[in-house]
C-alpha cells in the first residue's frame, strides 16, 4: 500500500484511536504493524507516507523480552533521517528520544489518568501544536526521557518536565495520549495487565478516572482533531 501511514503497535489493546479519523479525513491510508505478533523482516519506510509509533506496557530497554524494541529504534532513526513525518506517543515518544540519543528512565511517579500539561512558548508557533496555555490530557506512563539534542521543548507538566518535543521539521514525541476515545479508556482500565498495575498504586483510583472522563473527553477530542489533523496534513503534503 504505497504512501500508507505505518502504525507500529506493541500491544493488542493499543490503537490509533482518533488518529484513524484524522488520517481518514485527510484521505490517507494507514496500516498497523503488529510487532507483538511478528517482527517483519523489513519495514517499507521508502514507500510510506509517515510513521506512527504507539505506546505499550514495556520500557525501551526490555529488548531481551521484547526484541521488536531494537527494530523500533532502528526504524525510527531511518524515518527521521529521511525526513519522514514521525509521531511517537507515550512509549513511542520514549523510543523516539532513545533513537535520537537521549536517556530514558523511570520518572519516580506514574501519571495515570487526566492531568494538565503546560505548553512552552515554542508551542505557540509550532506547526503541530500552534497553541499556548494549558490543556488537560490523558496519561499512562511511569518512564520519562531527557530532551534529545537539538529538540524543541513543547510541553511540560508538574510531574513530568518533558511532555512533548519536536526534532527537525516533522518528528514529534508526545508523552501523553492525545488519541484516546471513551471506549479506549474503558478498555485500558479493564485490561488485565493494567488492572494489576493500578492495584499496586494507592494514588490512582480507576473510578476517579472514569468519573472525570465525560467532562474531559470532549476537549481532548477537539485537541486531537487539531493536532492529529495537522500531522495527517504533514503526511499528505509529503
Amino acid at each position: 500500500m504505497k504512501n500508507a501511514i505505518l502504525i507500529l503497535r506493541h500491544a493488542a489493546h493499543e490503537s490509533g484511536g482518533t488518529l484513524e479519523t484524522a488520517l481518514g479525513s485527510a484521505g490517507l491510508a494507514y496500516r498497523y504493524v503488529d510487532l507483538y505478533r511478528e517482527i517483519p523482516p523489513r519495514l517499507p519506510l521508502d514507500q510510506a507516507g509517515g510513521l506512527v509509533v504507539l505506546g505499550g506496557p514495556m520500557n525501551v530497554d526490555e529488548v531481551d523480552r521484547y526484541p521488536f524494541l531494537a527494530h523500533d529504534v532502528s526504524w525510527i532513526r531511518q524515518a527521521v533521517e529521511s525526513r519522514l513525518p514521525v509521531l511517537g506517543i507515550c512509549l513511542g515518544a520514549q523510543l523516539l528520544a532513545k533513537a535520537l540519543g537521549a536517556r530514558v528512565y523511570p520518572s519516580g511517579v506514574k501519571e495515570i489518568g487526566w492531568y494538565p500539561i503546560q505548553m512552552t512558548p515554542a508551542a505557540g508557533h509550532d506547526p503541530l501544536f500552534a497553541r499556548s496555555g494549558t490543556e488537560t490530557v490523558f496519561q499512562w506512563h511511569g518512564d520519562t526521557f531527557d530532551l534529545p539534542p537539538g529538540a524543541v521543548h513543547l510541553a511540560h507538566s508538574r510531574l513530568c518536565e518533558n511532555q512533548a518535543f519536536r526534532h527537525g521539521p516533522n518528528a514529534y514525541g508526545l508523552q501523553f495520549h492525545v488519541e484516546m476515545t471513551a471506549a479506549m479508556i474503558d478498555d485500558w482500565l479493564g485490561e488485565p495487565h493494567n488492572c494489576g498495575e493500578l492495584a499496586a498504586l494507592d494514588y490512582v483510583d480507576p473510578d476517579d478516572i472514569r468519573a472525570q472522563s465525560p467532562q474531559e473527553m470532549p476537549r481532548l477530542q477537539v485537541l486531537a482533531g487539531q493536532m492529529l489533523g495537522r500531522f495527517a496534513e504533514m503526511c499528505r503534503v509529503r
